[in-house]
């Protein structure tokens, strides 16, 4: 009797199974875009002259068959409830009202104008926020053996075919691993969707092929798309040819194709260790056409869902903007092509952005032999390359992270060197002040100008300081007499109220790097590097000695007059004029020692013989109560 209701049971099944084919046979319908899970298809055949992984994918999962292998679950009577969801899963997978689940091919509907107007990254109007419940579930959702019951748990929270998509991409984002072995084999195995989930790793055809069986059981007509990409390996200005490199999908929602590439959406691979690494990028999914067809090019051009299509020249030659660019909030960036020549030895590259952004370059692995420049809503840089021929050059944003992310790459073909525009190797990036150096604390600059020349090799430069912010600065220069411990010397910063001023006086001609620091003053910890001056000098004859030292109890405030030169002449008498705040007495300190006087306008002034010295002392007395005097200030005497 036992038996009979299971044989009742296997009949029932059958009939449903039998009724469905022949209804799908009469519509001329390929029977695995509405499967039942409880059957298993098994077709002959597949696409011809289409790459390896893509091919054989299709021959497994394929789009036409020459016959149908039913094998029948044998289910017990007390097991209907799962039976029934099953069904009720395929159901979703017959389609529209009229029974068609063909996939339709793209139209003129489906079509984004070329260029990108900037609206979106996305191609449709997207509130990532309303994902982020569905994305921490999908994120949890465990691998299960079979795709049908994996896809089944991903649906519970996912009421809309967006929200399906959405539980698919983000569950095989952050669980399938990319196989780099797999994906450098000359003869690329398919990957089966349940060789998929017992080893969590594929390559790009498994991806996609995945994707697409996912979003069938999910109800969701989806194609793969072969095609040539930007990828892993790809060389700025590379021809393509032969077969496709890559696959992604294309998914249909509220009446229109969108693109995907879980792929990419999944991790990166590092050029250097050739290894994965999960790194979720948002970019890929639903990525505006426009966008796409940047790294992106379909082996039929309906696929790229653009107005006009795009042709393969035009794809080699078209600047390549990665994900970052965008996801960095990257507009537009000029030169658009990937080759820029030089013009008099010189390359300028110009990026606009949405928001202010941080920028970094490098050229040839170096960050040297550039100007970068800050804008409010973007960055101009200036390269000069060192020799003739070919130099890459790479630009680097910072956007909302801590991370500077490769944005652009350019290749740079230079057939002159203009030996007069030799940058110091310490210039670094930015330069000149920007809406950064407000933002640190630096305001209303003299100079707003990324370069000074100054003809006779001094130059005052000063600006509003914010209150609690200290100032340092240093000058570097490729040859002379800066070292580290005297880049310091060839400046002297005055403070007035809020107003800060750096005098600087260049030991000889020649371009050298005004470095700008700043540092809160309650806070621990270093002085950060906010922007540099590129300061120029052509006159052979500038040999302006450093600037006195100062000590430790040289106050912020303080100001001096003279002398400024931190070598004085021998047997000479030198006068004195500073502005000291908080002191009793101040003493200069030579073979003998002079004492300063207090005028009505609040400076000290006085004079000191440098007759039988080496070296000259400015001292102070802080308490009048007090016998100990402070050194604050120490100056040179020349050689008789």
């Amino acid at each position: 009797m036992e038996l009979k209701k299971d044989i009742n049971a296997v009949s029932i099944d059958m009939l449903l199974i039998v009724h469905s084919e022949k209804r799908r046979a009469a519509q001329g319908t390929p029977s695995d875009q509405q499967a039942n899970p409880s059957v298993l298809l098994q077709r002959r055949g597949g696409f011809q002259g289409v790459g390896n992984g893509v091919r054989r994918w299709q021959k497994l999962e394929g789009n036409d068959f020459h016959g149908t292998q039913l094998t029948v679950e044998v289910h017990p009577r007390d097991a209907m409830p799962q039976l029934l969801k099953k069904f009720s899963l395929a159901k979703r997978l017959q389609g529209d009202k009229n029974g068609n689940t063909r996939p339709r091919q793209p139209g003129g509907k489906d079509a984004h104008a070329y260029p990108w107007d900037r609206s979106s990254l996305k191609s449709m109007s997207l509130d990532l926020q309303q994902f982020e419940k569905l994305d921490i579930y999908a994120s949890q959702v465990t691998a299960k053996s079979g795709l049908d019951e994996l896809v089944n748990d991903l649906l519970q929270e996912a009421h809309t075919d967006l929200e399906r998509v959405r539980a698919i991409w983000i569950w095989i984002c952050r669980h399938i691993e990319y196989d780099i072995a797999a994906a450098q084999e000359k003869d690329r195995q398919a990957f089966k969707p349940t060789d998929i989930l017992r080893t969590q790793k594929t390559n790009c055809d498994g991806y996609a092929g995945l994707f697409e069986r996912m979003c069938r059981l999910a109800g969701v007509q989806c194609m793969t798309v072969p095609g040539y990409s930007k990828g892993f390996g790809y060389q700025t200005g590379q021809s393509f040819s032969g077969e496709f490199d890559h696959a992604w999908n294309a998914v249909y929602l509220e009446g229109r194709w969108h693109l995907v590439d879980s792929t990419w959406g999944s991790g990166l691979v590092d050029t250097t260790t050739s290894k994965f690494t999960f790194l979720y990028n948002e970019f890929y999914f639903l990525t505006h056409p426009a966008l796409f067809i940047e790294d992106h090019f379909p082996d039929n051009k309906n696929w790229q869902l653009l107005k006009p299509p795009q042709s393969l020249r035009q794809f080699e030659n078209n600047m390549y903007h990665k994900s970052e660019f965008y996801n960095k909030g990257m507009l537009s960036a000029h030169p658009e092509t990937s080759m820029i020549r030089t013009v008099n030895g010189k390359a300028t590259v110009t990026i606009e952005s949405c928001a202010p952004t941080l920028f970094m370059f490098m050229l040839n692995g170096k960050q040297e032999h550039g100007l970068l420049s800050l804008r409010k809503n973007g960055m101009k840089l200036e390269v000069y390359p060192p020799t003739m021929g070919t130099h890459k050059l790479q630009i680097f944003a910072k956007g909302n992270s801590d991370i500077y992310s490769s944005v652009l790459e350019y290749t740079l073909k230079c057939n002159y060197v203009d030996m007069g525009v030799q940058l110091p190797a310490e210039l670094h990036q930015p330069v000149g002040p920007s809406w950064f150096s407000e933002q640190m604390g630096i305001m209303k600059p003299s100079h707003p100008d990324p370069i000074i020349h100054t003809s006779d090799g001094r130059c005052s430069i000063s600006f509003s300081v914010e209150e609690g912010i200290n100032v340092l600065a240093s000058l570097h220069g490729d040859d002379g007499p800066i070292t580290e411990e005297t880049q310091r010397r060839y400046i002297f910063q005055l403070h007035r109220e809020k107003q800060t001023e750096l005098k600087v006086q260049l030991p000889h001609a020649g371009k050298f790097a005004l470095k700008i620091f700043v540092k809160k003053r309650q806070e621990p910890g270093n002085y950060i590097f906010v922007f540099n001056y590129l300061l120029c000098c052509a006159n052979t004859k500038v040999n302006w000695p450093m600037f006195p030292e100062s000590f430790g109890n040289w106050g912020q405030d303080n100001e001096l007059l003279e002398p400024l030169s931190g070598v004085l002449p021998a047997n000479r008498n030198v006068p004195f004029k500073l502005k000291l705040h908080g002191i009793a007495k101040v003493l200069v300190k030579g073979q003998d020692t002079w004492p300063l006087t207090l005028n009505h306008e609040g400076y000290w002034e006085g004079s000191c013989s440098t007759a039988g010295c080496q070296e000259v002392y400015v001292m102070v007395l802080e308490n009048a109560n007090h016998n100990f005097y402070s050194y604050i200030l120490k100056y040179k005497v020349n050689a008789q």
